[in-house]
């Protein structure tokens, strides 16, 4: 699986785009936003999606995580392709967070091939997964209970749950496996 390129745009400026790295041409689907923001012959990494089908082998480009994220999780929906997500994603990040936070039908029905019973879908399937780490405000945080904490939040604990059972760890709780299979004994009581 490739995660990531480095390497010049070749001249082709369409969709998807050549990235030169060391010699090797690959071809990479990335947003038109992206696109029109390139400069050809310049240096851009890529954060990659490698999306592999029996027939295909495909590689998706995104200027950061933010959008690489938003990606994948738009392909766990069911009956949302890769072209679809890319034009999703191709919407902004923020945007996309605010339109599955208000339910914002209208909004994903103006994208390409993405009717009104899949936007309802994107909807519901994304309204509790995104944005679920930053609704827990880390910062400040050590990074093994931003750790946990993030674990206990994609498992679906509420963050006040999560917060009054880090208060309770043991000094002798070492590693993060140990501290997250604390919390969950906590949560579970």
């Amino acid at each position: 699986m490739i995660g990531r390129l480095s390497g010049t745009i070749d001249v082709n400026t369409t969709n998807p785009l050549i990235i030169d790295v060391h010699g090797v041409g690959y071809l990479v689907h990335v947003p038109e936003r992206f696109l029109a923001s390139i400069k050809v012959g310049k240096s851009h990494t890529l954060c990659i999606h490698s999306h592999i089908r029996e027939d295909e082998f495909d590689l998706y480009g995104f200027a950061n995580q933010q959008e690489l994220a938003l990606f994948e999780l738009l392909l766990t929906v069911s009956g949302v392709g890769p072209k679809t997500a890319l034009a999703v994603v191709d919407r902004g990040v923020s945007a996309v967070e605010t339109a599955v936070r208000k339910s914002d039908v209208d909004f994903f029905t103006t994208v390409p091939r993405l009717g009104t019973k899949n936007a309802q879908k994107i909807i519901i399937e994304l309204k509790s997964r995104l944005g679920s780490t930053k609704m827990l405000n880390l910062e400040g945080e050590s990074g093994d209970t931003r750790q946990v904490m993030e674990a206990l939040s994609s498992m679906g604990f509420d963050r006040h749950e999560i917060r009054d059972a880090i208060k309770k760890f043991d000094a002798k709780d070492i590693s993060v496996e140990q501290k997250i299979r604390h919390a969950l004994k906590l949560l579970g009581s």
